[in-house]
């Protein structure tokens, strides 16, 4: 164990912590709203991150971002954080609307539900991966190529951000850290606000407390289920946007194990509890950096988990176990 990397390198390390937290604990917020209204655990929800980091590759792709610079950078950016969120917001939609919907007017037991949520994943996960194949099919590879080629490796944009570092009380510091932690706390707490102060926020934590009563109130099931898919897909868009500031590749199965982390993140957290998804990301992501330093790269996995474990163990709920139907307004 590499007691001395360790503290001689822990702020670096916490920092870094943090931006991997700060992206585990925006997928998790899917996890935690979903689950909260409709007590059922969206498997897919990792591969609604996937398609917003394809949409962000193709919209950096698609607008030259490779030699952009200055404010046509930014621009291109910015469009491509919107066009994340959209694509994200999309998918969402569709998984709920094909995949849940016809299964809660069924009142299907929420194994059935479960096990259309991890067929859905793998769908849309082999979708990607099979892109070059779609488009071949439909006559479109060479308008398309630089798209769909390479359908199951790595596909990078590398080299269109420069990362500088600076020195904050002696601690060397990544911008593009910075950028992740504040843009994914700021987002949290809007979101905490919107759900706990807005008439459909309110309309969210009613159904998620008492489905029956908060109907007799005047609120739309089906409506505030939409919504509260949609909200976690916009999420999931700003998180995929952020996660390829930060990492610059993807593939088209990138979301299992991000999706894996980040449900841990929701349990380790309080899975129901907005504030606890923020909470056990940012744990998740600096107990997995601090462990790697100790251990090892190899053992980051590993560490993420028997975290959960020792957490569960100790409080089953998870740190803030208050449900979102009993958030205080």
């Amino acid at each position: 164990m590499n007691f001395e990397f360790l503290f001689n390198n822990l702020p670096e390390l916490t920092i870094t912590g943090l931006a991997f937290g700060a992206i585990y604990a925006l997928v998790a917020l899917g996890y935690t709203m979903v689950y909260g209204v409709l007590q059922l655990i969206n498997f897919a929800h990792s591969e609604v991150f996937m398609y917003g980091t394809f949409a962000m590759l193709w919209t950096v792709m698609a607008l030259n971002g490779a030699e952009a610079d200055g404010v046509k950078l930014i621009a291109i950016l910015i469009a491509a954080l919107f066009l994340a969120m959209l694509m994200s917001a999309a998918i969402a939609l569709i998984l709920e609307r094909v995949a849940y919907r016809p299964l809660i007017k069924r009142d299907a037991p929420r194994l059935i539900a479960l096990i259309s949520a991890i067929g859905a994943s793998f769908v849309l996960a082999e979708l990607m991966g099979l892109r070059d194949k779609v488009a071949e099919w439909l006559g479109l590879d060479d308008n398309l190529d630089d798209y769909v080629s390479g359908a199951r490796i790595n596909n990078s944009m590398a080299g269109v951000l420069e990362k500088p570092r600076f020195d904050v009380a002696g601690v060397s510091v990544s911008s593009i850290d910075l950028i992740v932690i504040v843009a994914a706390v700021g987002m949290m707490v809007l979101l905490d606000q919107f759900v706990r102060r807005s008439r459909l926020g309110k309309g969210i934590r009613a159904t998620a407390q008492d489905p029956e009563t908060a109907s007799l109130m005047g609120v739309n099931p089906t409506r505030t289920i939409q919504v509260t898919f949609l909200i976690g897909g916009i999420m999931a868009g700003i998180a995929a946007f952020l996660y390829m500031l930060k990492i610059e590749t993807t593939r088209f199965d990138v979301g299992f194990l991000l999706g894996v982390k980040a449900f841990t993140a929701a349990v380790l957290g309080g899975i129901g509890n907005l504030r606890g998804a923020l909470l056990g990301g940012l744990i998740l992501g600096v107990a997995e950096n601090w462990g790697s330093a100790l251990f090892g790269t190899e053992w980051r996995d590993v560490i993420a988990f028997v975290l959960l474990v020792l957490i569960l163990l100790v409080r089953p709920t998870g740190l803030l176990g208050e449900s979102l139907g009993k958030a205080r307004a």
